[in-house]
């Protein structure tokens, strides 16, 4: 017992913890807490003040219990220590808590829209530190609160999960030490995609899945050991259209319990025991082998009472036997008799599981079982089925689409999962069944009828795909002999019928266009299961053609990165020519960066969170993917953004592909956005990835300023905001550029770097500029950046012939999204 939990047990140590001066519960803009005073709840449960971890020097604000001062909670300024025993943390008049340092600067602060006239920030005995209007009798209006922010511990009433309408989510983060509270490398999370569950996350990998809420607990059931009525804890899960969250409750007020993740990557939950005053452990998570995410593949279960503990599900066999034997499970099972996506599937029952990954899932809370059965038989696509909550025998429906990943088997709990199979398959596993007696009989009937079925199926499937394949492709085929300049490999991809995407666009309606671009209008569909879907819909007008749709679906299809939009599929029928994507909610980058209003939403952390992501997307293209692409149409309108605003490149249309040593390439066809094209394309006709470095310099600078290129205008001179950039740098008032919306959260440093890497990215000559490997490592690190040069276009907009509205000298043949300059006025 005592090497367990010298295991996992870890303590912080504190210097200058113990305090002589105690104050009440709240901070006014008249009092403040400076290093050596301390904030403690009503019921002196939880005190606030400045500590330093373990054997560190630097002071951090923190929250820890009365009982257990050696346990802090949450600590405010985690990512920014004080150097020093100067640090002050007041409420100001507009109901903001900032963290001051000895110059007065701040250093941390809390962020919120709203105002207060009487202000004032309370630790509540509940641990959760508010910043509220004294005057609001409301006890949950709150204009910001620490429950919202937590660290690496989840408390008694604190939510876990996503507020769906703001797009905030709470998840817990580690420790990087225990001498260091800055966010390590852990981190619980709720993951919203398809049926809500948990992960357990090791950086950006799944390290362990406890899965959705069953409407007891969570299927993987270990952050949810001992939900059963007790008087001590009560637990809820929250779904619905507004969040998605869980948390506890201590129905003993008199009792003080934790959950918590530490900096070695242990799930844990403690109790405090008054007997031997100290926090007991009450349990751990990833207790056994199955408990690692996905660890014997798809079709496949892992029982840790088993030798080996993977085995494929009934009906399916190893994908590499080889592997599989040597205990390498990775690869998963895969069928052993397709499915005939008609009468002829059925499903097998398996009890006592926790059900598969949910992400590729879909739920609805008020269908029969009966009626999710017949649900999943409509659906080719869908592989197996459940009950979505088990209480009072079960209701609703959980439909998965595509592998079964991360099935454990349990002794005891567990739930049902019925899962798709072939009818010859399922009379073949009861067949198998039979008593001794008949079993040779069985065994013989049994092949005979399967080894025929095998036979149909794969024929009829044969059938089938190639009707499909025709169907679809025939509008390829008449359109071979054009320059496809993104490959000649087959497309992988699924074909939608135009049905389907009328019936999810509701007929392409008004209501459901998002936008449109040089390709054609986007809509937004909604797919049978429930999937929201982005529709690309090329125009009959459009400036571009089928050359752009074929080099998009070509290209894109073989690229697969966090920072690149996923492409689901295509439809082709006669006329109609459409590319179907995931849906993102928060529509493109322009929309924010260039809207007074929206741009307030984008504070310094999300700024640079979303530079940073298209570089690394940029670098994927240029230098990780299969083929090196070009882009040629980067732009702040093709940055889309999903729900956690995460950036993603779309709209491949006018991108190019280079094999072997091909550093460039050129074109008499001249086609992109003005703006953001480089000087060596858009007058000579030459591309490389140093022409989509420049176009990433240009969304740097606009993103830093909240500032468009083209529409750039200012009243002391006629340059564009490139030119105004390096005005700015060259007279040392760089800092004058950033957005006055982007808040008090960055450093001079940073946005200093930010900056310098824009301009070296704009400058004139395309040997000058970095290529996207050197720009993410002088992003993210703190080296000595080399001198910029003049910006490209570096020029008065009043004379410059790329702003004329007639066409230039150049011999090209050029098509450009043209984006007049507005007046400026004042």
């Amino acid at each position: 017992m005592e090497a367990f939990a010298h295991l996992f047990v870890y303590s912080f140590l504190f210097s200058s913890l113990f305090r002589t001066s105690i104050t009440q519960d709240t901070i006014t803009p008249t009092h403040s807490i400076r290093d050596g005073d301390t904030l403690v709840s009503a019921a002196q449960s939880f005190q606030l003040g400045f500590f330093s971890p373990g054997n560190s020097k630097s002071r951090y604000v923190g929250i820890w219990y009365m009982l257990s001062s050696d346990i802090v909670v949450w600590v405010a300024n985690r990512d920014a220590p004080l150097n020093d025993h100067s640090g002050v943390l007041k409420v100001t008049d507009d109901g903001i808590l900032v963290l001051l340092n000895s110059t007065n600067s701040i250093v941390w602060s809390t962020n919120t829209s709203r105002t207060a006239e009487n202000p004032v920030a309370q630790l509540f005995d509940t641990g959760n530190l508010v910043v509220k209007d004294r005057n609001d009798d409301d006890p949950y209006n709150f204009l910001w609160q620490n429950f919202d922010y937590p660290c690496d511990t989840l408390l008694p009433e604190m939510k876990l999960g996503w507020n769906l309408v703001t797009g905030l989510d709470i998840f817990l983060s580690s420790w990087k030490s225990t001498d260091d509270p800055a966010p390590g490398e852990y981190s619980i999370l709720i993951d919203p995609r398809g049926l809500p569950q948990l992960f357990f996350m090791k950086g950006d990998s799944i390290k362990a899945r406890a899965g959705s809420w069953n409407g007891l607990l969570f299927t993987g059931q270990w952050l949810g050991h001992g939900v059963r009525p007790n008087p001590v804890f009560e637990y809820e899960f929250v779904l619905n259209e507004k969040e998605v969250y869980y948390k506890y409750k201590l129905l003993n007020s008199s009792v003080f319990a934790r959950y918590g993740v530490n900096p070695l990557g242990i799930v844990q939950r403690f109790n405090w025991v008054d007997r031997t005053h100290s926090w007991e452990l009450f349990f751990t998570s990833q207790s056994d082998q199955c408990e690692n995410y996905a660890l014997c593949g798809a079709y496949a279960t892992c029982n840790i009472n088993n030798s080996p503990i993977c085995a494929c599900l009934e009906g399916f066999l190893p994908k590499s036997p080889k592997d599989w034997d040597s205990g390498d499970w990775h690869d998963g099972c895969v069928r052993r008799a397709s499915l005939k996506y008609d009468d002829g599937d059925g499903f097998r029952k398996r009890t006592g599981v926790k059900l598969p990954d949910t992400s590729s899932s879909w739920y609805n809370k008020s269908m029969t079982l009966k009626e999710c059965e017949g649900m999943c038989l409509k659906n080719s696509s869908c592989t197996a089925y459940a009950s979505l909550d088990v209480r009072w025998g079960g209701s609703g429906c959980v439909l998965w689409f595509g592998s079964l990943v991360d099935i454990i088997e349990f002794a005891k709990g567990g739930q049902d999962l019925y899962i798709r199979m072939a009818i010859l398959e399922l009379d073949h596993l009861e067949k198998k069944r039979y008593s001794n007696k008949k079993k040779l009989v069985a065994i013989i009937i049994g092949s005979t009828f399967l080894v025929v079925g095998m036979t149909i199926v794969a024929l009829v499937s044969f059938i089938w795909k190639k009707k499909l394949r025709n169907q679809g492709m025939t509008k390829r085929s008449q359109t071979k002999d054009h320059d496809n300049e993104g490959g000649k490999d087959d497309m992988e991809l699924k074909i939608f019928d135009l049905v389907e995407i009328a019936n999810a666009t509701e007929n392409f309606s008004k209501n459901k266009k998002l936008g449109e671009g040089g390709f054609g209008p986007v809509y937004k569909g909604t797919l049978l299961e429930g999937r929201d879907i982005a529709v690309k819909r090329l125009s009959k007008n459009s400036g571009q053609g089928l050359n752009e749709f074929k080099n998009e679906v070509f290209l894109i299809a073989k690229l697969q990165h966090r920072n690149l939009v996923k492409i689901l599929g295509c439809c082709i029928h006669e006329d109609e020519n459409m590319l179907i994507y995931e849906y993102m909610p928060n529509k493109s980058l322009d929309s924010f960066i260039f809207d007074q209003t929206k741009s307030k939403l984008l504070d310094w952390h999300k700024r640079i969170s979303i530079i940073h992501g298209v570089a690394k997307g940029l670098l994927y293209l240029h230098e990780d993917s299969r083929l090196r692409i070009i882009h040629r149409d980067l732009k702040a309108s093709n940055i889309l953004l999903d729900n956690n605003m995460n950036p993603k490149i779309s709209d491949f249309g006018l991108a190019r592909s280079f094999g072997g040593d091909q550093i460039d390439s050129k074109t008499n066809k001249i086609i992109g956005t003005f703006g953001y094209m480089s000087p060596e394309y858009a007058v000579h006709g030459r591309y490389s990835v140093k022409s989509d470095v420049f176009s990433f310099g240009v969304l740097v600078l606009e993103t830093m300023s909240g500032k468009k290129n083209s529409r750039f205008c200012h009243p002391d001179h006629h340059l564009n905001l490139l030119g105004h950039a390096w005005k700015l740098w060259i007279e040392d008032r760089p800092m004058e550029l950033l957005d006055e919306l982007v808040g008090d959260l960055c450093t001079l440093s940073n946005v200093l770097r930010h900056i310098h890497v824009g301009l070296l990215c704009v400058q004139r000559k395309p040997e000058d500029r970095p290529n996207m490997s050197s720009v993410v490592q002088m992003l993210s690190s703190e080296s000595l950046l080399p001198k910029p040069r003049q910006p490209g276009f570096f020029t008065d907009s009043q004379t410059n012939p790329s702003s004329s509205k007639h066409a230039t000298s150049s011999t090209n043949q050029i098509t450009m999204t043209l984006l007049e300059a507005r007046p400026c006025f004042g």
